[in-house]
């Protein structure tokens, strides 16, 4: 089991499942939410259990049945998904402790900032 939460911590959660390995995105709205890339793994929607104290977990549509997940509180992006998708992405970043994940790959970096280089590798689309 892993958890993870929002800054403030309003927003908990648990994972009893098998995590994907994490994939970056540089699209222009997962940069315009986080400051730079989404870097998400994803699990299955049965194996994530969210605790929201204070109904602090707000569901932005960022394009149609496209969902983003973040704490109203503290602003902090949590989740990602899809509807009539099986998964549900977890941000990375908001796993508590060491993870044991790994960086499998970038994706849409035709869109990506022209501050950075990906340099690490991987696999780009």
């Amino acid at each position: 089991m892993r958890t993870g939460s929002c800054l403030c911590g309003g927003v908990r959660y648990r994972v009893n499942g098998p995590m994907r390995g994490v994939i970056a995105c540089h699209c222009h709205r997962c940069r315009k939410q986080t400051g730079h890339y989404y870097a998400a793994t994803a699990v299955p929607h049965d194996a994530l259990e969210i605790e929201d104290r204070e109904d602090r977990l707000t569901w932005y549509e960022s394009s149609p049945g496209t969902y983003r997940g973040f704490c109203r509180q503290c602003g902090s992006a949590l989740f990602w998904k899809v509807d009539g998708a099986e998964n549900t992405s977890v941000l990375a970043g908001s796993l508590d402790g060491e993870t044991g994940l790994k960086l499998d790959k970038h994706i849409l970096t035709g869109e990506k900032g022209d501050y950075y280089d990906i340099t690490d590798g991987l696999p780009q689309t």
